[in-house]
């Protein structure tokens, strides 16, 4: 039993988290509930705010339903005003990356700054002692004995790796986090909540940051430019190059003989470039804004498996330390769509040796 270590876990209302309190109280932790209020009661359109995601105008009810976890599992609950951290944090940011025409991931930043940064420091603040923050992320923390450093490794169920989310997390953040679900697939998870009781078990996931248009987040004015063929042609215009990102098919307007796809977004000219599949393949790009975790830092090459999307298999590649403390990181075979803004995340096997931020392709 664990009687005397006290565990603060971010519940969503949602079956993983739910679980993962469930859990650590099954295996003699002292548990204490805590949830996020991130919406600032923002109006927008009739179109946006649909359900089970972080962001939006629903929270109500997603806190109620963790407030009811909490009495469910008779533990100690309370509900942290973040709201006005997440705008400066997330939501700025979020806005400013795409103005620069870069793709950002609000998730990775939540993650870092207020879920496990913020949060616990507000309950801390208000008087809660606690030994470990927990919660319901697919992913495991071990001690890596040898280097003495907390290592990140992939959740079991390889298909709910949550890891490249969390990858920015300190070794003090690590030190101190519990993955309970990181060890179990969804399908057990699921079970043990039917059997446990919680009425969450069937619950439609949360699927992203924000339920409604991106677009309404933006707000900013139309500022047109020339959607630009890769032969140098004008082919269309556009509204705004935060509309695209890099990939991006469907949605463009423009008649051509082959399927077009962004292939750069130039943020001076105000210009959005567009040409065939093939030119969607790169092999180099930069990585800066690093965080290491496995190892203190990159000293030579180094082979890794490398995940570029959150929803996309991570692929053999090659990192090397590059001037101005970037990383040059070169895959072995073309890779589609290399985002700038987006997170680069370095495997060894399932475990991560650190990430940063996709700084631009080397054409």
């Amino acid at each position: 039993m664990n009687t005397k270590n006290t565990v603060l876990i971010g519940l969503s209302g949602g079956v993983d988290s739910s679980v993962a309190a469930y859990l650590l109280k099954q295996q003699g932790y002292q548990v204490i509930g805590v949830t996020m209020a991130l919406w600032d009661g923002k109006k927008l359109p009739v179109s946006s705010g649909g359900k089970h995601a972080c962001y939006g105008p629903d929270e109500e009810e997603e806190i109620r339903e963790a407030r009811e976890i909490a009495g469910i599992l008779e533990i100690p609950f309370d509900v942290f005003d973040c709201s006005g951290e997440y705008k400066k944090v997330v939501l700025d940011y979020f806005r400013n990356e795409y103005f620069a025409g870069r793709t950002p991931n609000p998730c990775i930043q939540c993650n870092q700054h207020i879920k496990f940064g913020l949060l616990p420091a507000m309950a801390e603040k208000k008087g809660f002692a606690y030994d470990y923050f927990a919660t319901g992320h697919y992913a495991r923390v071990e001690l890596d004995s040898l280097s003495g450093r907390y290592l990140l490794k992939k959740g079991v169920d390889q298909k709910k790796d949550q890891t490249y989310f969390i990858y920015r997390l300190t070794q003090q953040q690590l030190g101190r986090t519990m993955l309970p679900v990181g060890r179990y697939t969804k399908t057990e998870i699921k079970e043990i909540a039917k059997e446990a009781g919680l009425p969450v078990y069937d619950k439609e996931e949360s699927q992203d940051f924000y339920s409604g248009n991106y677009k309404d987040l933006l707000e900013h004015e139309s500022a047109p430019g020339n959607i630009i063929h890769t032969n140098g042609k004008v082919v269309g215009t556009h509204q705004g190059i935060w509309n695209y990102t890099i990939g991006q098919r469907k949605g463009m307007g423009i008649a051509w003989s082959e399927p077009l796809y962004v292939i750069r977004i130039d943020k001076e000219m105000n210009t959005v470039v567009v040409g065939n599949r093939q030119d969607t393949l790169n092999t180099e790009f930069l990585v800066s804004d690093l965080n290491w975790i496995a190892i203190e830092g990159l000293q030579g090459p180094m082979d890794v498996s490398i995940k570029i999307r959150s929803a996309q298999k991570e692929k053999d590649a090659l990192i090397e330390p590059y001037e101005d403390g970037l990383v040059k990181a070169t895959f072995f075979y073309p890779n589609d769509s290399i985002t700038p803004g987006q997170s680069a995340v370095f495997y060894n096997g399932d475990v991560v040796l650190g990430g940063g931020v996709i700084k631009n392709v080397i054409v």
